[in-house]
């Protein structure tokens, strides 16, 4: 289904303001590269490995360990935002490196590997910030280049569906991994031992993959080896946010992160509101990541059909809709369904959505880098709603905390909708 056609990576189809491309008439539509299933297979594992950590993670901590929210925040903000640091870095370096994507995401993935079985050895909560600190200094490594990849690897007129596609094999991973750390929850004595032991195994496992059957190569034309001997600079880099499209969708993403509430308060607002025991809750990642996996795949085909913007803008209105259940008096059966089902329709049209919008933006030679800009951006805001929501979960209450990110997050979408509308500028 998914095999690359060859034939349909010449000359990129036009893109329209709203970010929808146009395809020629007659013209075959690209599948999906072989490079993108090859990564697509390493998230695969690699996020097996990666989920079965934090599904217990949040229920480890506060009730295992006994930290507060303020404490489970900052921490759960190292974890989701400390990558923000490494990622320009990362990116720079497999510009820099002559094209090196492979090579730097290998780096990381290793990184995150080693990390993993030394949460076996930590009981406190320096030692426990030091290691996610680690583990995201390797997805800050590795998130870019492996995002360039697939960009690079793909035609403008299916990036959309390309990252689909990439992000439900991810998914994929982020649905086993709760289940599996589930599983060995009921089934051994010293259950979270068990966890960190088996994700640890699974994540080199992921490694082996990529050095294996991960391309060296990106796998486009010679435009992309012409723009790499020329050894992209620092300042070129930095330059990259005076194009003022990406300086849009730069902006565009920090504002929302900053009031995009991080998945682990999501669940750990659903078990307060519903009283699941702790044995249940490694299982509400579950709902999340099947709607993102359903969806995924779908809302990058939408995207390119009708505009990435409009679809990343919606996206959020999904999941303005979940803070607004979470809010409600409602305690209904369905109710953990439906804030699951929207916080994963929230992933599906925003995460690689935002990553094939920002690849229109930016050359091939610096595109790495400029996809680096963007998770940065977005990384360090949700670091700070993470670190502000902890707060404000522990002086106000989890109900006032949610209702103020739910008030943060209506303005900056309508904000973003007003003032940040793309431009009639052609995509670079």
């Amino acid at each position: 289904m998914y095999v690359a056609d060859s034939r349909a990576a010449g000359t990129p189809a036009p893109a329209s303001a709203d970010g929808a491309v146009r395809h020629p008439a007659g013209r075959r539509r690209a599948a999906v590269a072989p490079t993108v299933l090859a990564l697509g297979t390493v998230s695969l594992i690699t996020d097996v490995s990666s989920e079965m950590v934090t599904a217990v993670l949040p229920l480890y901590l506060v009730a295992g360990l006994g930290l507060s929210p303020l404490g489970f925040g900052l921490l759960d903000g190292v974890y989701n935002g400390f990558s923000a640091v490494v990622r320009l870095a990362g990116g720079h370096l497999a510009d820099r490196g002559g094209g090196r994507h492979k090579a730097v995401a290998g780096l990381g993935y290793g990184i995150s590997a080693l990390c993993k079985p030394l949460l076996l050895l930590a009981h406190t909560l320096t030692p426990i910030g030091l290691i996610l600190a680690a583990d995201r200094t390797g997805k800050g490594l590795r998130t870019a280049p492996r995002d360039a990849l697939i960009s690079l690897s793909s035609p403008p007129e299916s990036r959309g569906r390309a990252f689909g596609v990439h992000r439900a094999m991810d998914t994929a991973g982020a649905l086993l991994g709760p289940l599996a750390a589930f599983w060995i929850l009921r089934a051994t004595v010293d259950g979270y031992d068990a966890v960190f032991t088996v994700s640890s195994c699974v994540a080199v496992v992921g490694v082996l993959v990529l050095v294996l059957f991960v391309p060296g190569g990106t796998g486009t034309t010679t435009a992309t080896t012409t723009a790499q001997a020329a050894r992209p600079t620092l300042r070129a880099a930095l330059a990259l946010l005076r194009t003022r499209e990406l300086r849009r969708i730069t902006v565009c993403a920090v504002l929302l992160g900053l009031a995009t509430v991080s998945d682990s308060f999501v669940y750990l607002l659903l078990q307060r509101r519903l009283g699941v025991p702790d044995r249940w809750f490694a299982l509400l990642p579950l709902g999340t990541a099947a709607a993102f996996l359903l969806l995924a795949v779908g809302a990058g085909r939408l995207a390119d059909r009708v505009g990435r913007w409009r679809v990343f803008l919606a996206g959020h209105v999904a999941l303005l809709a979940a803070y607004g259940l979470l809010l409600t008096s409602w305690h209904g059966t369905a109710l953990p369904y439906a804030v699951l089902l929207l916080h994963g329709a929230f992933y599906a049209a925003t995460d690689g959505v935002l990553m094939a919008a920002a690849s229109d933006r930016v050359p091939e030679g610096l595109r790495s880098t400029g996809l680096a800009v963007v998770q940065t951006g977005q990384a360090l805001a949700r670091f700070a709603c993470s670190l502000l929501f902890g707060a404000a979960w522990t002086v106000w209450g989890d109900r006032t905390a949610l209702l103020a990110s739910a008030v943060a997050l209506a303005f900056c979408a309508a904000w973003c909708s007003l003032t940040l509308r793309p431009s009639r500028e052609a995509a670079v």
